[in-house]
């Protein structure tokens, strides 16, 4: 759409959708590549990060027409871990002296009981249990992989920095939007896992930073912890093009969150107060990633694990690790009944059950 609208845009790094990648139609700048953390440049070893700096450099400093508005898209393949490898994470050599002289302190979920709390159906099978042994299953493997994992990251911001300071070496800083953020959060050892697939704090929460010229000044460097999704990011960034988004689209401009004291005010709708989760089933198979569903409000998360027919409910204002389901020896399909009178989460339960169901329908 952007393209259509007289953008000239461009494409960085990783691709790991069917679809090919194509200069013409949808970029009028590739450099698509799946990468690991090392790869092959006019025959040089280059890190992948460095790749996606450089190439993202390159798009800003080829551009035909300065005064021609641009989307650049800069997809870096760090901190993914190199999966077939047994060390997992390769940052670069100037980075390794980072972290070097300090312990990386565990959350209070790394925890054995923490494993033993999760779903019967969580065995030693579960996909991320498996990654988690490769990474951190002993305190020398959880420092070692933790440090790289940690320099990588670092790279990334570098990079990160190297770019914008281009933006700001081209005087364009100012009337462009950088929008960080990541496509899924990442378990590092919290409940005796490692990798994401399910609806925890540590695996579903993503940052995301916005630099923004319309941003009020009171805000700028402030936070803000309202329910903001994936699907938002393509409404906000056809918002600052000035371009309507199709009415098939389920997102929701989040400038409108920084622009204006109250998003009442501007005519819209009050901001999201939930959202719903779900992980369809995969290939690996219900034994290894469980398909799960999750209602996911400021105070409490209602999970179920479908296949399992299971439910698991978390008040996250006592209970942000999610160590303890309040539902553990609770009957949901008889809930209602005069047993479960003195529950003290019951009526909770039973409304967050119902408006799930209702949410699931209707995305079906």
């Amino acid at each position: 759409m952007l393209k259509s609208h007289g953008y000239y845009t461009g494409h960085v790094g990783k691709w790991h959708s069917s679809a090919p990648c194509r200069r013409g139609k949808e970029f009028d700048f590739v450099k698509s590549y799946y990468g690991w953390h090392w790869m092959k440049r006019d025959g040089k070893d280059i890190h992948v990060t460095k790749a996606n700096e450089e190439d993202a450099i390159k798009f800003l400093r080829t551009r035909p027409d300065k005064d021609q508005p641009f989307m650049l898209s800069v997809n870096f393949f760090a901190p993914h871990s190199v999966d077939s490898e047994t060390e997992q994470y390769f940052p670069q050599k100037s980075s390794m002296s980072l972290y070097e002289s300090i312990t990386i302190p565990k959350a209070p979920s790394v925890t054995e009981e923490a494993w033993k709390k999760m779903p019967n159906f969580f065995t030693e099978k579960i996909e991320g249990r498996i990654r988690y042994h490769w990474r951190y299953d002993t305190t020398e493997k959880y420092q070692r992989m933790m440090k790289n994992y940690f320099r990588l990251v670092s790279e990334v911001d570098a990079s990160s920095q190297a770019i914008v300071e281009e933006l700001e070496r081209q005087g364009v800083l100012n009337s462009t939007m950088v929008i960080f953020t990541t496509d899924n959060g990442m378990f590092l050892g919290e409940h005796g896992l490692a990798a994401k697939f399910f609806p925890h704090q540590e695996s579903i929460r993503v940052p995301l930073i916005i630099r923004d010229p319309r941003m009020r000044k009171e805000l700028i460097g402030t936070e803000n912890d309202e329910f903001t999704l994936s699907v938002d990011l393509a409404s906000t960034i056809l918002g600052a093009a000035g371009i309507k988004q199709p009415a098939r689209m389920q997102g929701r401009d989040i400038s409108t969150l920084y622009r204006y004291t109250d998003v009442n005010n501007v005519g819209a709708e009050p901001w999201r107060k939930e959202f719903f989760y779900e992980m369809p089933p995969l290939r690996l198979g219900e034994d290894q990633v469980p398909s799960c569903q999750a209602l996911v409000r400021k105070d409490f998360k209602l999970m179920w694990w479908p296949f399992y027919q299971q439910h698991q409910l978390f008040d996250l204002k006592k209970d942000p690790f999610e160590m303890n389901d309040l539902l553990a020896g609770v009957s949901m399909e008889n809930i209602s009944a005069s047993e479960y009178s003195d529950f003290e989460y019951r009526d909770v339960a039973v409304e967050m059950l119902r408006h799930m169901h209702r949410l699931h329908k209707s995305v079906l």
